[in-house]
């Protein structure tokens, strides 16, 4: 799996890398709620550590949105190897709702991201290596569409799940209309 290019390290010990781990959520957290302006002593509060650990572990505001964004990035990496053994189009329904969530993320933060940065570019170039296979599978057993690009899919979904919607369960049905226009039955 390609790594994407942390913005900060994350720390050996076991307790700092709770801490920072709990302040990558908090932040994710306070992001998708309040965007690039959200309190970073709210931050350090939701994390349960003090405001000298946030910025002992995040020099810079910057610093947070790009481990943010790194992270999101990790765990969408991650995501496609848990559902890799699933059949092919369980795989990468499992995998592109897990991409829904970073859309999430990524909009609320990307007026604070620097698209041409290499952490950007390894972020991009990671995200592919991880899902592509998981596409190229599903075309390859014949149930999804072979006409379909990993980049088409990746713009059907994050352009689809970026509007606003009444709930969770009508969002996820507007994304299964969109999938079975993928889907070969």
């Amino acid at each position: 799996m390609t790594e994407p290019t942390p913005a900060v390290r994350r720390p050996q010990r076991a307790d700092a890398r709770r801490n920072f781990d709990a302040l990558l959520a908090a932040a994710r957290d306070a992001f998708a709620e309040h965007g690039t302006g959200a309190s970073l002593e709210d931050i350090a509060r939701r994390a349960g550590v003090g405001i000298g650990t946030l910025y002992r572990n995040f020099p810079t505001r910057q610093d947070l949105f790009d481990s943010v964004y790194v992270g999101e990035i990790e765990d969408l990496c991650r995501a496609a190897e848990q559902v890799a053994e699933l059949p092919p189009w369980e795989a990468l329904t499992a995998w592109l709702r897990r991409f829904v969530a970073y859309v999430a993320t990524k909009r609320a933060i990307s007026e604070a991201l620097n698209r041409d940065s290499e952490m950007m570019r390894s972020s991009r170039t990671a995200m592919y290596a991880a899902g592509e296979p998981l596409l190229a599978r599903a075309q390859a057993a014949g149930v999804a569409r072979a006409d379909v690009t990993f980049d088409d899919l990746l713009r059907l979904v994050a352009g689809l799940t970026g509007g606003g919607y009444v709930d969770d369960a009508q969002r996820e049905r507007v994304l299964a209309v969109a999938l079975d226009g993928v889907r070969l039955r």
